[in-house]
């Protein structure tokens, strides 16, 4: 008894420790998150300065939803300190509760101010990032003229449908120059009279501007490389389809493989001769695709010679034998529906389910071997539900059935044969027996 009492005593001495703990830091992490909201409200007043209302909304409303929120945790400090006597569970649900909120309320902030210090830097570097965007659109524009001449010399190669990616690209730099240098002005401008929130989406404009001009002015140096390599792999693609085209001689001259082979015939065909303007961008994905497409028809041809299309009344010969054996099994789990164990009614419910699927795979040559799969897979279920009800249904019965003893019966005609009997007999036992105890229970 005093190991008990004693044990009790230190649970207890353990338990007033770990609230004392969990009071302490209560109430250090509400000094701490009222320290977070102070100096929180300071730098939103500076960066409101420096980014205009607009940029520092999300770090305002985050503040707001801070204040709001951890007057609860102030008023539930305040009633762990009132006159009113309190229980170590509700001090110590109390504390628990002011300690999630200041962990919310500091993370919160944290991250918002985060993300706006970012925002911070960047306009306090406005005079280093303009004068960039300055440089940058000096020599961006250094590089238009000879994405002009390397324009019109490609124009004379290939054709308009593969030159209209780049074919504007000159102007288009050109435009997005000026309204970077024009941009990088007006933030300036901006700046200096005090409007900050103006100057700094002027900045953020013309940074963009000068960003799709070097992707622009880039677009044209790699598009006589992209164009070359898709020549290069267009002939590698030409000489594969002549020869897919031989290779399908030897296939068989199904329709599919017929169709496929003109159609790849007349994509090489359709191919620019040497030496006039082509656009080997279409040409490659056009020829491309013909390719594949035969490779697909010849491999389908192949499969079918080796596996051939089962015919319909195959199919449906498998879809009659399905139903016979889903008739036979289901007349005899009805009529004895008491005896019936669990795993034949599954194999039964699993067989109709699948026989439901069966008819909508039929008209398609493509899923015509999955119903003839499919209708065979009835029929194995059906058949194993028939086997599990007849186990369940001898198991059921009596093991010594006979006039004599020795689990023997007499049959018709002065046959003897086993107490069990054979599987058609048994069956037909069943449903006899299954129709007359349901009349009875009924």
């Amino acid at each position: 008894m005093a190991g008990f009492w004693g044990r009790r005593k230190r649970e207890q001495e353990a338990q007033q420790a770990q609230d004392a703990d969990l009071a302490r830091h209560a109430e250090q992490s509400l000094v701490a998150a009222d320290e977070h909201i102070r100096t929180t409200t300071d730098e939103l007043a500076f960066a409101q300065a420096e980014l205009g209302e607009s940029l520092t909304g999300d770090l305002k409303a985050a503040l707001d939803a801070v204040r709001t929120h951890m007057r609860e945790a102030f008023q539930l400090h305040q009633l762990n300190h009132d006159e009113i006597p309190d229980t170590e569970e509700e001090l110590r649900t109390r504390n628990a509760r002011i300690v999630q909120l200041c962990e919310w309320a500091e993370g919160l902030l944290d991250e918002k101010t985060e993300v706006l210090a970012e925002a911070v830097a960047k306009v306090r570097r406005a005079p280093q990032i303009v004068a960039q965007v300055r440089r940058d659109a000096e020599s961006l524009s250094s590089r238009v003229p000879h994405a002009r001449t390397t324009i019109e010399r490609l124009s004379s190669r290939y054709a308009e449908s593969a030159m209209r990616r780049i074919a504007s690209a000159a102007d288009e730099a050109e435009q997005l120059i000026a309204f970077a240098t024009h941009g990088a002005d007006v933030s300036e401008r901006r700046r200096a009279a005090g409007q900050n929130e103006e100057a700094n989406l002027a900045m953020e404009t013309a940074t963009e501007a000068v960003r799709r001009t070097s992707a622009i002015l880039d677009a044209v140096e790699d598009f006589e490389i992209e164009a070359l390599r898709a020549e290069s792999t267009l002939a590698d693609v030409v000489a594969d389809s002549r020869g897919d085209i031989i290779a399908a001689r030897d296939a068989p001259q199904v329709p599919e493989v017929v169709a496929a082979t003109a159609a790849l015939e007349t994509a090489l065909r359709a191919l620019a001769p040497a030496g006039a303007r082509n656009d080997p961008f279409a040409e490659l994905s056009e020829l491309r695709t013909a390719n594949t497409a035969l490779d697909a028809a010849i491999d389908k041809a192949h499969y079918r010679a080796q596996h051939p299309l089962p015919s319909l009344d195959q199919v449906q010969h498998a879809i009659d034998d399905a139903d016979r054996q889903l008739g036979v099994a289901r007349g005899l789990i009805s009529g004895h529906r008491g005896w019936i164990g669990a795993d034949a009614r599954t194999r039964l419910a699993e067989a109709e389910r699948l026989r439901v699927d069966v008819p909508a795979m039929l008209p398609a040559e493509e899923t015509r071997d999955l119903a003839l799969s499919s209708a065979r897979r009835v029929a194995q279920l059906a058949a194993e539900a028939l086997q599990l009800a007849q186990r369940d249904i001898d198991s059921s019965r009596p093991q010594d059935q006979g006039w004599g003893g020795g689990g023997q019966s007499w049959g018709p005609g002065g046959r003897r044969g086993g107490g069990g009997g054979d599987i058609v007999s048994g069956v037909l036992g069943g449903l006899v027996i299954g129709s007359i105890l349901d009349g009875i229970f009924d």
